[in-house]
């Protein structure tokens, strides 16, 4: 019985040890399983996974200005915006400026862009720091500026393909039976056999003599070297068309024992005072006096803009702009566009009308008469109609399509002002985004008159840029006040306008 009862106690020891060790070896195999997983994943991610290197993104944007013709302008300038360096936007004016901008360095060349389009390119030859003298001087003359020479696109070059004077013939049509030529079928080589008519033609009357004086053969040259060089040197002239190759040139003469050396020869063309010929002026021996420089700020009528980008890497052009698809859409979206514009300058009024002089009020005694009939009509507020409020006239409107991104929504640019109160013209500039039901959705709206520019400058579309090399364009406008001038870029995204860079101000 003793024996038996420590037996069982040995088996209840053994079971309560298990129920301790269990989780144990559980919690252990499963720690075990997950860090083979982690390791088996690591590798297989460090197998498949490539991690590439950023691109390094320098791009500069600035605006060209001139007046006259863009092939041979009267007067230009190039006003430095921003630059996208090291992941972000920077004041391109003031950058690296030892002493002259790194973007407005001479031989940068920029490309003229239309929505994204080129339509040349300039040449920096040297720039310029303005400041103005007195107060009396030109206006937004302050800052740096850059002059150059506009090079439009390179011309296509011309085809030097020829036609051909020999007539082709298809099919054996046009042929001539009296003279020998090859079939289109022939024979298989070696067999002896005569070729195969060609489908549709008369079959031939017998096989041809072997003595036939007009039937081709082919014979083994036995020209002797001396026989080639006589026949090379005759120059065929019944072909005009016969291709020919030519000659490389022969090796330059070595010099004489008398005459200068090879290294005197080097030396002389390393001189830097050597002169050289050139096709006109080199670009980068331009001046003041080459290169008309604009000054001031022209009317609008003769000022003339366009996007300058300036990048490191040759990239394709992408256009941003968005064609009507009919005359329909463009006349629709116009009118919702003036009747928004119409609506802020009703709103800008309001808001800026002077107050209406209140009448005096003087004290009379009460009339204790009947009213007549008359004076009762007079009084009726039934009887009342108030007077049409006239359309404000909208002049020199300006309405772009763009499309800034790839699927992105339509975004709208509209632009006008009116004759205004006396001397003060009324500004109005509206960006918006069409939703789904084909309605404008402000995005920004910019009110002002010619007399409050420095409380609210005037907005002026420059056009969509791709400022970071990123296929998403901004809207680049010019903030005008009444003598100084920013540059903006504008991201428009669902109908919601960020300001994204501003530039310093140029006076």
């Amino acid at each position: 019985m003793r024996h038996k009862e420590s037996m069982r106690q040995n088996r209840s020891r053994n079971r309560l040890a298990r129920s301790f060790v269990a989780p144990r070896l559980s919690l252990t195999a499963l720690l075990a399983c997950a860090m083979a997983f982690s390791f088996a994943s690591t590798t297989l991610c460090a197998q498949t996974h490539k991690v590439a290197k950023p691109e390094d993104v320098v791009r500069a944007v600035a605006v060209y200005e001139w007046t006259g013709e863009m092939a041979k302008p009267t007067a230009s300038r190039l006003i430095p915006i921003s630059l996208f360096i090291d992941g972000k936007l920077v004041d391109a004016a003031v950058y690296l400026s030892r002493p002259v901008p790194f973007a407005l360095a001479s031989g940068n060349v920029y490309e003229l862009d239309q929505t994204g389009v080129a339509l040349g390119t300039f040449t920096i030859a040297f720039s310029r720091h303005l400041v103005p003298v007195s107060a009396d001087s030109n206006p937004y003359d302050d800052g740096w500026f850059g002059y150059g020479k506009f090079f439009p696109p390179a011309p296509p070059k011309p085809s030097t393909l020829k036609p051909s004077k020999t007539l082709v013939a298809i099919n054996g049509l046009d042929e001539d039976d009296d003279q020998p030529h090859f079939s289109a079928r022939s024979a298989s080589p070696g067999s002896g056999e005569a070729a195969t008519p060609t489908p549709g033609s008369p079959a031939p009357a017998g096989d041809a003599p072997a003595d036939d004086p007009n039937r081709p053969t082919l014979h083994r040259s036995t020209t002797t070297p001396s026989d080639t060089k006589s026949a090379s040197d005759s120059t065929p002239t019944d072909d005009p068309d016969r291709p020919t190759l030519r000659r490389r040139s022969p090796t330059p003469a070595k010099p004489d024992a008398a005459g200068p050396s090879s290294d005197s020869v080097a030396t002389l063309n390393d001189d830097p005072n050597r002169p050289l010929l050139h096709h006109g002026k080199p670009v980068s021996a331009l001046n003041e006096k080459d290169i008309p420089k604009l000054a001031g700020l022209p009317p609008d009528s003769d000022l003339h803009q366009m996007v300058a980008v300036s990048d490191a890497v040759n990239r394709p052009s992408h256009d941003f702009s968005r064609a009507w698809d009919d005359e329909n859409e463009h006349q629709a979206i116009l009118a919702k566009m003036q009747a928004a514009a119409r609506a802020q300058f009703a709103s800008y009024e309001a808001a800026n009308a002077p107050p209406a002089p209140t009448p005096p009020v003087t004290m009379s005694p009460p009339d204790t008469r009947h009213p007549s009939s008359k004076a009762l009509h007079s009084l009726n507020p039934v009887s009342a109609t108030p007077a049409p409020v006239p359309l404000v006239a909208l002049l020199d409107e300006q309405l772009k399509g763009f499309t800034l991104s790839y699927g992105g929504a339509a975004t709208y640019v509209y632009s006008a002002h009116t004759e205004g109160r006396g001397a003060s013209p009324r500004y109005v500039t509206l960006v918006a985004q069409v939703d789904r039901n084909g309605e404008p959705q402000i995005a920004i709206k910019s009110v002002t008159d010619a007399a409050h520019l420095d409380r609210a400058p005037r907005m002026r579309l420059v056009d969509a840029v791709d400022a970071e090399a990123s296929n998403r364009a901004s809207l680049l406008f010019e903030l005008r006040a009444q003598h100084s001038r920013q540059f903006a870029l504008y991201r428009v995204i669902g109908a919601r306008a960020d300001e994204i860079f501003l530039a310093g101000s140029t006076q």
